[in-house]
């Protein structure tokens, strides 16, 4: 293996393996390697833009829990989990534009989960922007998110995925000039 593959965690390897096939990048040690030098680089801009933003990584966000979420998947994508308003989220979904097999972005009010939102199991949608995401490796929250209205942890959530976004697709545009 490579060098950047011995990095990631050893679940996330054959995701990065499938992915640079649906990416269209081939299935070679090179496609790999540079996914998996992407995927290290999203893993800790997630890290310390959510952790900066006063933010703390959980395992479990259950479908009842009034907080909102910000979630990276396997595959690098992002979800913009609202919090819960009159049993529903604003929810957004954005794979950060290398996958081919998933909408780039998709947003839907009146989101609502089916189950519980768990690292290393996907997230289900009862009704959301999409039906259902690859599997989980970060959740994180606001530790401060009960001294906030739902329209101030809403805001404070989009600014923060809208930065995620910005950073992540700077990363992708690397990846795909080399």
């Amino acid at each position: 293996m490579g060098e950047f593959l011995d990095q990631v965690p050893e679940k996330i390897q054959d995701h990065i393996r499938a992915l640079a096939k649906a990416a269209g990048l081939g299935e070679n040690e090179e496609a790999y390697e540079k996914l998996a030098s992407g995927w290290i680089e999203k893993k800790e801009l997630f890290e310390s833009e959510t952790q900066r933003q006063g933010m703390e990584e959980i395992d479990m966000l259950e479908a009842s829990d009034p907080r909102g979420a910000i979630a990276m998947t396997y595959s690098g994508s992002l979800i913009n989990l609202g919090p819960l308003i009159d049993e529903s989220r604003h929810a957004v979904y954005t794979s950060i534009g290398l996958r081919t097999d998933a909408p780039d972005r998709a947003e839907k009010e009146g989101s609502t989960l089916k189950s519980d939102m768990k690292v290393d199991e996907p997230l289900h949608f009862g009704q959301g922007p999409v039906k259902s995401t690859s599997m989980i490796y970060k959740i994180a929250v606001f530790t401060e998110s009960d001294e906030m209205s739902a329209e101030e942890e809403e805001s404070n959530i989009t600014a923060v995925m809208t930065q995620l976004e910005d950073l992540m697709l700077g990363v992708n545009k690397t990846i795909l000039s080399e």
